[in-house]
C-alpha cells in the first residue's frame, strides 16, 4: 500500500486542483483529498463500470477500499470531514457514456449568500 500512495502523491501533482483526469480501464489515477491520498481505477463489466478507490490517511492509517459499479450518467462523491469552520475535501467521479472522470468538487457554500 506504501508503493502505491507514493506513486499517488507523486502524481497526483499532474492532475491540476480544478481540472480532474479521465480515468483509463485498469489505469490506475493518483487522488488526494487533503491528508488522505490513494488510488482510483475500473474495470469494465458488461454495461457496468466496476470503479475502485483506495484511501489511506497518512502512512499509519487504516486503507478503505470502494467499490461500486458505474452505469452511463451516473457518479459517486467521497468525501473527507475537516475540522470544524474548515470545508470538507471533496473528490467526485462520473461516468458519461464510455469515459470516466475524477476531479475535485469545489465548496461553494461560502460563495453563496442570502438576500
Amino acid at each position: 500500500m506504501k508503493t502505491i500512495l507514493v506513486a499517488a502523491a507523486l502524481t497526483v501533482a499532474g492532475l491540476g486542483a480544478a481540472h480532474g483526469a479521465e480515468l483509463k480501464p485498469l489505469a490506475a489515477q493518483s487522488i488526494a483529498l487533503g491528508d488522505v491520498t490513494g488510488a482510483a481505477y475500473y474495470t469494465v463489466e458488461g454495461d457496468d463500470f466496476r470503479v475502485v478507490t483506495t484511501l489511506q490517511a497518512g502512512e499509519t492509517g487504516s486503507a478503505l477500499r470502494f467499490v461500486s459499479m458505474l452505469s452511463d450518467g451516473e457518479s459517486l462523491t467521497i468525501q473527507v470531514p475537516s475540522s470544524l469552520g474548515n470545508p470538507n475535501t471533496e473528490l467526485l467521479i462520473e461516468r458519461t457514456g464510455d469515459a470516466v472522470r475524477v476531479a475535485p468538487v469545489a465548496d461553494l457554500r461560502a460563495s453563496l449568500s442570502l438576500r
